[in-house]
């Protein structure tokens, strides 16, 4: 008996790449369609030395409905993973049009493509961002959804009531929606980790950047929150834990029909200078940082609870915030100039 296609669209992207090393250990075969806009298929080279496994790989935009069909065609696709969208809140802001055209159109042209293939199985790669500005904490999947700050989050927001309007329309769809907080580290190996294009807008990535000399210093925007040290909290999770999340979430699947929404965060909120001083223990380098003002739409605090998740997945974030520096800081190193 063969091992169940899974494909995996984005899979040669920060989190997508680490998921595949996870269903791999689970005996399922990934199948990676991904354009390389944010990645490089160099990633996925990494993938087959770091498995040992020989990974379908596919080129191309998601929204290529006819090179989309031909994946389909080709494999026997049980369940689909879908990573595939822009990110960056900043950029959302810039340039809104794009992301409702990349995040919501491919979307929408892989649930036509799955329906076409009676394949109803999909794990929903989406964001705390769907909450926006928190009203309570730690944020529970009863929190509001929809007063999004950004374009970006509101791509996430209404693809998943997309989907949940699937679900009623048709009892035959089985998706889960994955709200992720700050997905942080790298696989312990240190052979594929996070690469950001440009100047990262996360704080981790920077971070890096600055301990590796491509950045002068960090820039902390704000110490004048409401928190102990004054500086914003988020929650950080490892991206391997992520990514077993999603091996999961397939697994909760077999024999369910429906929508539904868990939040993937390791419930516990680290400040900036916390960060700051666990990655100076990992790197053995001092940071240089400068305080600046607040960002537009940044709030005091951020993070989940992640219960539910535990009860119905059975998923809780392993690794702690010395694990994160320690594996990110691997990658980095051993990675300057990131996969290039």
């Amino acid at each position: 008996m063969g091992k169940d296609e899974v494909l995996v669209l984005g899979g040669a992207g920060y989190i997508g790449s680490h998921t595949c090393v996870e269903l791999i250990g689970a005996e399922y075969k990934p199948v990676i369609v991904d354009n390389t806009i944010n990645s490089s298929p160099v990633c996925v080279s990494r993938l087959q030395q770091l498995t040992g496994e020989n990974i379908a790989f596919y080129q191309f935009d998601v929204r290529d409905q006819v090179k989309l069909r031909e994946v389909f065609s080709q494999h026997d696709i049980k369940a689909v993973i879908h990573f595939a969208g822009l990110k960056s809140v900043p950029e959302s802001v810039q340039f809104p049009l794009k992301y409702y055209s990349v995040n919501i159109g491919a979307t929408i042209t892989l649930l036509e493509v799955m329906k076409e293939f009676k394949v109803y199985n999909l794990v929903f790669s989406s964001s705390s961002t769907v909450y926006g500005k928190p009203q309570f904490l730690p944020m529970t999947e009863d929190h509001p959804t929809g007063q999004c700050t950004s374009p970006y989050g509101r791509t996430k927001y209404f693809i998943e009531e997309i989907l949940k309007d699937l679900c009623v329309s048709d009892p035959e769809w089985n998706i889960i929606s994955l709200r992720y907080f700050n997905p942080v580290g790298a696989h312990q190996s240190g052979i594929i980790g996070e690469v950001p294009l440009g100047i990262p807008n996360n704080l981790l990535p920077y971070i890096a950047q600055v301990c590796n000399g491509k950045r002068e210093y960090l820039t902390i925007y704000g110490d004048d929150y409401k928190t102990p040290d004054g500086t914003g909290i988020r929650d950080y999770l490892h991206v391997v834990d992520l990514a077993v999340g999603h091996v999961l979430a397939l697994k909760k699947m077999q024999g369910e029909h429906g929508c539904r929404a868990y939040n993937l965060g390791s419930g516990t909120g680290f400040s900036v200078k916390e960060i700051i001083q666990a990655f100076e223990k990992a790197s053995g380098k001092k940071l240089p940082c400068k305080i600046a003002g607040r960002r537009a739409g940044d709030v005091a605090a951020s993070y989940a609870d992640s219960t539910i998740a535990q009860n119905e997945l059975g998923w809780k974030a392993t690794k702690n915030l010395k694990e994160i520096c320690e594996d990110y800081w691997n990658f980095q190193s051993k990675n300057p100039q990131g996969y290039s």
